[in-house]
């Protein structure tokens, strides 16, 4: 008896989500850098500049812009706004907790009204049964909880050198351990003979 092939991926499919992955990253990359090689007000300057910038290649390149790097992107325009305004970076350090926090309470929020709106966001790529997704849905939620309340710790308690590595080194691999932990997840829950994918990987910038 012949074993049952391994699905193949579909490529054509997958290959938006990475570009969609390395617009969201590029951001934070510079970030990085110009953090180091100046300070943070500097660096939330090019942060704000690299959003605008990779809202636009990816309405050039993907002809859409996903709902969350869109929201990302307002959020981090008004508090990058307010950083270099009032020249506080308490602003651009809360960010991801005000983020982080808004995506939660919309994901579980919609849970509590019987709608799981992840559907909203990657129902165009995935293809899962409605308790696939409420269950993607919730684990989404509660791990945007766990970031925000990373987020608060690691800025209350440590350098804002430490803060900005751990917003992108930390922060970066622990979502995209999370996302290939949701796998097993959409293997169980996608239709029979559905394609395997790569697991959706929301950053918060």
């Amino acid at each position: 008896m012949s074993e049952k092939a391994e699905p193949e991926i579909n490529w054509d499919e997958t290959r938006p989500q990475i570009i969609k992955l390395a617009l969201e990253l590029g951001p934070l990359v510079i970030f990085f850098i110009m953090n180091g090689r100046a300070d943070i007000f500097v660096a939330t300057a090019w942060f704000m500049a690299a959003m605008v910038i990779s809202l636009a290649l990816s309405w050039l390149i993907l002809k859409k812009v996903a709902v969350m790097p869109l929201v990302t992107g307002v959020v981090v325009l008004v508090f990058g706004g307010l950083t270099l305004w009032l020249q506080d970076d308490t602003f651009i350090k809360i960010k991801p907790t005000i983020t982080n926090t808004l995506f939660a309470s919309v994901l579980l929020g919609g849970l509590i009204f019987g709608q799981s709106l992840l559907k909203y966001v990657f129902g165009d790529v995935y293809k899962l049964k409605p308790e696939g997704w409420w269950k993607l849905t919730l684990n989404w939620g509660l791990f945007f909880i766990v970031l925000a309340v990373l987020n608060e710790v690691v800025w209350r308690s440590f350098s804002t050198d430490f803060w900005v590595a751990f917003k992108v080194w930390g922060i970066m691999p622990l979502t995209v351990v999370f996302s290939m932990s949701q796998l097993p997840l959409l293997n169980k829950y996608a239709p029979p003979a559905e394609p395997a994918k790569v697991p959706p990987v929301v950053v918060e910038s």
